[in-house]
């Protein structure tokens, strides 16, 4: 039995009631350099051991600024980018061990909203034609009329009009375009649904409709979400439970009303420290965590624990030597399903050790960075394989 599955039952959560379990899950793209032959040279460590579990049912908010392997994470649970290690246990298969048409058939109970809705959706096919082409893969229109019937169910539960089927993508808002892609995965009747940042390019008030119609969708449909966001106030919205990732690994995870009354990791504690709160008074008066330097490169991440090149409560030795597991900490009124990757989680929560002033030199670490790698893989690549 695996660590995850204990922590699981320790919170009380039944295994049967595990939609997605991951386990370990790495992906580490080579870094290749050469002519005529190439010659891998190092790896981008965008997502280095992770492990979590979505039940049926639940929205699972995941969160961390950019670069820190949030949406390969997402596309690696659907194997949309191949493991490098670990599993992926989707209602009890492992989706790792499937191929080819195995592989096919489950992905019917898996799909995924894209970032950017008019990016994600053919220009030169209809809103009908987008529908059916995934209904057509997976054998749903035998019957023409009973495909016709469930596209029209399908634009009404997204809240578009029947017309909508013969228009194409480039004649609909970036709202509306959101909502054909959300009706494009439903078409399957999926069980998951992964939403790699789902609002994010749209208006504030557009956000507040999407949000509304995928909490609606959850309610009629049954469905389980992975939410990938780094808007904290869309992910506190919409979640169950929360996850907070930092360069390849979770570094936090509770209940959605714990982690933000209750946030015990620094980095989290940076995070909802940066969130304005329209209160003048308590703005003034509350705590503000600024984080010196840049997120680490994933192609070199620093020993030890990935945020104590950052972290304001770093301690000597331990904090740069030892990686920190996942776990239960032992703080008073803190729940079992409140989980941190921190060796001071008790320390910093009880204020036995205070902030410290943490210089900007300690976080490039100029003379460890590889010169073949730094040479050959520029900033933008980096953050484009573990976006």
């Amino acid at each position: 039995m695996t660590t995850t599955v204990q922590q699981s039952e320790g919170a009380g959560t039944p295994e049967a009631d595990v939609l997605l379990d991951v386990r370990g899950l790495k992906v580490h793209f080579p870094i290749k350099k050469g002519v005529i032959f190439d010659r891998t040279i190092g790896h981008v460590y965008a997502v280095d051991g992770i492990d979590l579990q979505i039940r049926r049912g639940e929205t699972y908010g995941l969160v961390g600024e950019s670069g820190c392997g949030k949406s390969t994470l997402g596309r690696a649970i659907l194997q949309l980018e191949p493991p490098t290690a670990g599993e992926v246990v989707f209602d009890g298969t492992d989706l790792a061990s499937l191929k080819g048409e195995q592989l096919r058939r489950q992905r019917r109970h898996m799909q995924m909203v894209f970032q950017d809705p008019l990016g994600s959706l053919d220009p030169r096919q209809t809103v009908e034609q987008l529908l059916l082409e995934g209904m057509r893969a997976h054998g749903l229109t035998k019957d023409a009329q009973v495909a016709r019937t469930r596209l029209t169910e399908l634009l009404s539960a997204v809240g578009l009009p029947k017309n909508a089927l013969s228009k194409y993508p480039h004649e609909f808002s970036g709202g509306q375009r959101q909502r054909v892609g959300i009706a494009r995965a439903l078409s399957v009747d999926p069980q998951l649904i992964v939403a790699d940042e789902p609002v994010s390019a749209l208006d504030v008030s557009v956000q507040a409709q999407v949000i509304n119609l995928l909490e609606d969708l959850q309610e009629e449909f049954g469905l389980t979400y992975l939410v990938i966001a780094h808007d904290l106030a869309v992910v506190r919205h919409i979640s169950d439970r929360i996850g907070v990732m930092y360069l390849g690994g979770l570094v936090e995870e509770a209940e959605g009303e714990d982690l933000y009354d209750e946030p015990l990791h620094p980095y989290t504690r940076a995070l909802l420290s940066a969130v304005p709160v329209p209160d003048p008074v308590i703005e003034d008066s509350r705590e503000q965590i600024l984080l010196p330097g840049d997120l680490p490169s994933p192609a070199n991440p620093p020993s030890g624990c990935r945020f104590h090149t950052r972290c304001p409560w770093r301690q000597p030795t331990r904090c740069q030597e030892e990686r920190p597991e996942l776990r239960v900490v032992q703080v008073d009124g803190v729940p079992a399903s409140h989980r941190v990757a921190c060796h001071w989680a008790e320390q910093i929560a009880s204020g036995e050790l205070g902030r410290h002033t943490v210089e900007v030199d300690d976080v490039t670490h100029p003379d460890e960075i590889h010169p073949e790698i730094d040479s050959s893989l520029g900033a933008k690549g980096v953050t484009d394989a573990s976006a």
